[in-house]
């Protein structure tokens, strides 16, 4: 699995040309079963897939807090808002609230999340390959695959099993 991970950048960016073609195609004419069948690819890899074996995704990026998460998050803590942010918080490029630094400040040794049960709706939500629509996050799908090994194989697999013309 480490190998892997050390090798997924390397990998993801020699598919890219050939990812992208095909994400281009998808979003041009999406199966009308296409939510069913990326739900299906999603959970058989994770089915497989130990996210505690890797947390490749909190070592090397950081979500995005939405005021909802902040609020959550800093209760958890028993902080302000204001507190929590100034603490944990930056606002990045596109205005969007992040981590200051990565790997996570919530990672621990052993991989698992400190706050699992309060992490953003981002966190949750990765690698994103069930969420409803799926050809509309192509862009997002594309830059997963250099992070998720699990990312790197549903797209891979959608590519056997989801042929586009």
């Amino acid at each position: 699995m480490e190998d892997f991970i050390n090798n997924l950048p390397q990998l993801a960016k020699d598919k890219h040309k050939e990812h992208k073609a095909y994400f281009k195609k998808l979003k041009r004419k999406p199966p009308k079963d296409l939510d069913y069948k990326m739900q299906d690819l999603h959970e058989e890899e994770f089915a497989q897939t130990d996210c505690l074996k890797c947390a490749n995704c909190c070592k090397t990026t950081g979500p995005l807090f939405t005021d909802r998460d902040i609020t959550r998050i800093a209760k958890h803590f028993k902080m302000k808002e204001v507190q929590f942010i100034a603490t944990y918080l930056r606002v990045d490029e596109e205005n969007d609230y992040v981590l200051q630094e990565t790997p996570c400040t919530f990672l621990g040794a052993d991989n698992y999340c400190m706050i699992y049960d309060f992490r953003p709706k981002a966190c949750a939500e990765f690698p994103h390959t069930d969420r409803k629509k799926f050809q509309q996050i192509a862009n997002l799908t594309l830059k997963n695959v250099a992070i998720c090994p699990a990312a790197f194989n549903i797209v891979e697999k959608m590519r056997e099993r989801i042929p586009m013309k």
